[in-house]
């Protein structure tokens, strides 16, 4: 009787331990090198997603689906949608999606060809992830502040013309937006190359999505 008993308990202990792990809330950050961390000598530990993990807790799981290079563009030279990163986040069924694209869409190559495209692609882009059976909050953010003009990055462009069409999407769509363009702005310490955080600017976005999450 007392043997039943111990295999009941452990059973039900096994249970309750499986059921706490799947019960995580799901938090995909998507978007370019900034996300991915490039620049960041520790990644793992100090990019704005691992540092949003440390923030947000054991009760969430955050995974950092950020790819260095890619545009949200869909005719952009190193369009995101065309990575598998991006069915990866799909097949994973988040409660949240974080989208930081924009910064490289604003390259000479990218904008000045397809700058009439960007509204129509943000607007598909976003509603892949509204329509998954997990139907998750989306924030979309705002590009960080370009310190220069490095890589043909233009700042001009960043706040002239793709925020005030991210934003205009994010109303059309009822989806929540997270300035961070503000965080890190007239900040040039921050961002050692004019256009990647540090470890300090990617706290301080981790603690903007924070803030916007919480």
């Amino acid at each position: 009787m007392r043997l039943r008993l111990w295999v009941a308990i452990f059973a039900i202990a096994f249970i309750c331990v499986g059921a706490s792990a799947q019960s995580k809330i799901k938090v995909a950050c998507v978007g370019n090198s900034i996300t991915a961390g490039s620049g960041i000598e520790d990644r793992a530990r100090h990019s704005y997603p691992a540092v949003l993990q440390q923030l947000l807790g054991e009760r969430y799981e955050v995974i950092n689906y950020g790819l260095s290079g890619r545009t949200l563009l869909y005719n952009g030279d190193r369009p995101y949608k065309n990575e598998e990163n991006f069915v990866k986040v799909q097949e994973y069924q988040p409660d949240i999606v974080i989208i930081k694209l924009g910064t490289n869409d604003s390259k000479i190559e990218n904008w000045d060809s397809h700058s009439v495209e960007f509204e129509g692609d943000l607007r598909n882009f976003v509603n892949t992830f509204k329509n998954l059976d997990s139907k998750p909050d989306i924030y979309l953010c705002f590009p960080i502040w370009a310190a220069n003009d490095r890589y043909t990055i233009r700042e001009s462009v960043i706040a002239g013309e793709i925020i005030p069409v991210i934003n205009k999407v994010a109303q059309e769509l009822g989806v929540k937006i997270i300035d961070l363009h503000t965080t890190l702005y007239g900040m040039p310490q921050l961002i050692p190359d004019g256009i990647h955080p540090n470890e300090l600017g990617a706290a301080l976005i981790a603690y903007e999505v924070f803030n916007r999450i919480k």
